[in-house]
């Protein structure tokens, strides 16, 4: 993306610059466009539990922004000679129900033969233009609060390697395709700083991008972020995507570990989530009702997971992980 040109559009409102959740786009002086892409393999076995947790991730990035999703679009890619349409039709069931969840119409798509099933939706939202919410309003003392917990990359990899077990499944699976939109609702009655969604960089990397655009730092306290239980087990196994593995590698600078925490604590920070939940900086005096707020049904968890700070001077890691005595 470095050697694309610079968007110099006055009516792009976000951009790929800061690397945000989506792109905004100002149609007038009380209306944008929020504007979104995502699409991956499947995550589960279960064609129709694929489907809803593909929709729910794409619809993940509108909520992200502060913005109402209007309508979707279908991206799909399939082996027509290898696997039953009648799995094809499972995969477009489930992203139609969750987007019906949403309220969000499939007013078309795109499909292409492939090797690899692929599924996820290309997303149209609207918000005001001056109610976009971005990665990059953090304040120093804002309140960090994640919606849903973290594990998701390592039982995913234990589901292809078929070393979970049916109730772990059904958890993380529950967990994928639960709809941001509850947190998003909450996120707005009380009102945000800044907020990202987690999903493939892992929260130290989606909080990197916040660190980075809002120019400041931020301290993490292990033991207030919620880990589903079986990932702990998976990770010590060793059972991790390779991109939680590059996701731990790329935040070796910019993040501070407790030397208290053990390398399979460290990776969980990193772990390459699907269809995770909402980080969002707070101001102190609104941290706790917007706690309140998330405590609502469609919402996982709502964990005060640390704080941002002022920017650390040259030479520190932006990030500080800190685990208590």
């Amino acid at each position: 993306m470095r050697k694309l040109p610079p968007v110099t559009d006055p009516n792009v409102l976000v951009g790929a610059a800061t690397y945000d959740d989506a792109g905004v786009y100002r149609l007038s002086d009380d209306q944008a466009l929020v504007s979104t892409v995502d699409f991956f393999p499947p995550v589960v076995d279960d064609p129709y539990d694929f489907g809803a947790i593909g929709a729910a991730n794409a619809l993940s990035d509108i909520y992200a922004m502060g913005a109402r999703p209007l309508y979707a679009l279908n991206l799909v890619a399939f082996p027509r000679d290898k696997l039953s349409f009648d799995v094809l039709g499972e995969i477009l069931r489930g992203g139609a129900d969750k987007s019906a969840e949403a309220g969000v119409p499939i007013i078309g798509g795109h499909s292409i033969d492939d090797d690899e099933p692929k599924y996820g939706l290309a997303v149209t939202g609207v918000v005001h233009p001056d109610r976009v919410v971005t990665n990059a309003g953090a304040r120093p003392g804002d309140i960090l609060i994640l919606t849903k917990p973290l594990g998701i990359g390592a039982i995913t990899t234990g589901i292809k390697r078929q070393v979970v077990s049916e109730a772990v499944i059904r958890e993380a699976t529950e967990v994928m395709a639960t709809l941001n939109r509850a947190a998003c609702d909450a996120m707005l009655e009380v009102g945000v700083d800044a907020a990202t969604d987690i999903t493939g960089f892992g929260l130290l990397g989606h909080l990197q991008e916040i660190v980075a655009a809002s120019r400041v730092g931020a301290r993490v306290h292990f033991e207030s972020v919620p880990i589903l239980d079986a990932a702990r087990d998976l990770v010590g196994q060793g059972v991790l995507p390779s991109g939680s593995r590059r996701n731990y590698d790329f935040v070796q600078q910019y993040v501070s570990f407790d030397r208290a925490l053990n390398e399979v604590e460290q990776l969980l920070l990193a772990d390459a989530q699907t269809s995770g939940g909402l980080l969002m900086a707070v101001a102190p005096e609104k941290a706790g009702r917007l706690v309140k707020a998330l405590r609502r049904p469609g919402v996982p968890v709502a964990a005060v997971i640390g704080e941002i700070t002022t920017i650390p001077p040259p030479g520190e890691a932006p990030i500080q992980v800190v685990r208590k005595a």
